[in-house]
């Protein structure tokens, strides 16, 4: 059955692999979109540890993918469900899912024809679980386009976020990726590098939580200047865009790199890679926006008090313009939902043949449409 309502769901779960955002939206015709509902679920400890431990490579990793590919399918559907009953709803309202998966590998800078991205998900599950029909699998398409496949989401802020002044959107996810919104000329975007990523590795490593509620525990340590230095030194800082980055590139063990046989403070730690993600995202800015006159900042980040909070310190000292700076909360998004309506948006975008990425952001020949559809 062919649906054309105007009612989407996104479904998102992060590089920071916390769980699902899982959200309902209304798109009209041209484009706008707006929330009407969400909800958001943890991972079983058991599902986090098997996507985590396909990060890198181990034994029998097919078999291992596929039964995590099937689990997270499940635990999408039951994410569905409850949001259909939260807002009155049966799955013959919905037109479609746009469902990100869970990235594994983003292997973007091989040579053409030879990079390669891969999100793991069962989407025919998710759609024979749900009866909707299921918009998956993004980024290839966009990769085979000699493109990164990421970021996307520079083509929902666009839409979604485009005002009469240079605006830019930060988004702080595991990733840090920023979007460029002139007010005269084409949209940009590019990853940035690490935003929670590294933070939430460290912490599970020396204490066990997933997660530095607050910035709680940075805020006790004191950044050290030569790990710093010595981290701002990764090539992928001063590359040039279109870059993507992700986990393959920004893990425990290349942090672990960079502090050697040093003996610093675990919390000090925690406090460097905190200033890490500020001062990687204000140089982006700095070096490709210097005239942004409205910066919005959204993801989970913006939970981080602490980050947040030096974040507008920082600006202030190294941006000489005055920057108004917005959490999407203020335009009416929970800041942890617009990658969830970024993906409601990009299935919407699928469904009416539009091209939803934009060259100019990820190196792609051209527009394409972007997505795979596994009809319910």
């Amino acid at each position: 059955m062919n649906k054309t309502h105007p009612l989407y769901i996104g479904l998102m779960s992060g590089t920071s692999l916390d769980g699902i955002d899982a959200v309902l939206a209304k798109i009209e015709k041209t484009g706008d979109t707006s929330l009407l509902g969400s909800m958001s679920t943890a991972f079983t400890p058991e599902l986090r540890k098997a996507l985590l431990d396909l990060q890198s490579p181990g034994p029998n990793e097919i078999h291992r993918e596929n039964q995590a590919a099937n689990a997270l399918a499940i635990a999408y559907a039951d994410a569905v469900k409850q949001l259909l009953a939260q807002n009155n709803l049966s799955s013959a309202d919905i037109s479609a899912i746009g469902s990100h998966g869970q990235t594994i590998r983003h292997q973007a800078d091989l040579a053409h024809h030879l990079a390669y991205t891969h999100q793991t998900l069962n989407p025919a599950l998710l759609a024979e679980l749900t009866g909707i029909d299921v918009i998956a699998d993004f980024r290839s398409r966009d990769l085979a386009a000699g493109g990164h496949g990421a970021p996307l989401v520079p083509a929902f802020h666009a839409q979604q976020f485009a005002t009469d002044k240079n605006t830019a959107v930060l988004n702080l996810g595991g990733i840090a990726n920023l979007t460029l919104l002139p007010k005269d000329g084409e949209a940009r975007g590019f990853d940035c590098g690490p935003g929670n990523m590294l933070m939430d590795a460290w912490i599970a490593d020396q204490q066990g939580h997933t997660f530095d509620e607050n910035g709680n525990w940075a805020s006790q340590g004191k950044v050290n200047p030569v790990l710093l230095s010595r981290m701002m030194t990764d090539a992928f800082f001063a590359k040039a865009p279109p870059k993507s980055t992700g986990r393959d590139d920004f893990h425990l063990e290349w942090l672990l790199k960079h502090i050697g046989s040093e003996n610093i403070n675990s919390e000090d730690v925690q406090a460097t890679l905190l200033q890490l993600t500020v001062d990687t995202s204000l140089q982006a800015v700095l070096r490709y926006a210097p005239q942004t006159q409205i910066l919005i900042v959204c993801g989970g980040g913006v939970r981080n008090t602490a980050l947040l909070n030096l974040f507008k310190v920082k600006t202030k000292e190294v941006l000489k313009n005055p920057l108004e700076i917005l959490t999407s909360d203020a335009l009416g998004i929970d800041p942890q939902l617009v990658e969830g309506l970024a993906f409601a948006w990009l299935a919407w975008a699928h469904k009416e043949k539009r091209p939803a990425n934009l060259p100019a952001v990820t190196g792609a020949k051209g527009p394409r449409i972007l997505g795979a559809c596994y009809p319910a």
